[in-house]
């Protein structure tokens, strides 16, 4: 499978809220994190708890793919994000766009940043 087609799997398995499978295309110390910035999820097991409890939150979240391009080891993609009502009372958030850096070692997904 190309890395293309892998970070199209992990947005598929967000899309579904089907944590196990999304992280199954990570490597073990892999994480999410913000470009340039602080880690926002740390390892399979941060991203799996991290993404779960996201979800409960937001279970209509979702992330609709725009544009996607594949340049060596990363994978881009700019996405757009809505969320629905929340579960725990808090404010909307207004859908937004946000370009997705995937980095891939091999065949899994080591890094995904996000420029927002």
């Amino acid at each position: 499978m190309s890395n293309l087609a892998t970070a199209e799997a992990m947005i598929a398995a967000y899309n579904a809220q089907d944590v196990d499978t999304y992280v199954s295309y990570m490597t073990d110390d892999a994480c999410e994190a913000n470009y340039r910035g602080a880690v926002v999820r740390e390892g399979k097991e941060g991203t799996r708890s991290g993404l779960a409890k996201a979800f409960a939150v937001w279970p209509e979240n979702k992330a609709e793919i725009r544009e996607k391009q594949e340049i060596g080891n990363y994978v881009l993609f700019r996405e757009y994000v809505t969320r629905g009502p929340s579960t725990d009372g808090s404010p909307l958030v207004e859908p937004f766009e946000v370009v997705a850096i995937y980095t891939f070692e091999g065949a899994k997904c080591a890094r995904v940043e996000f420029v927002r």
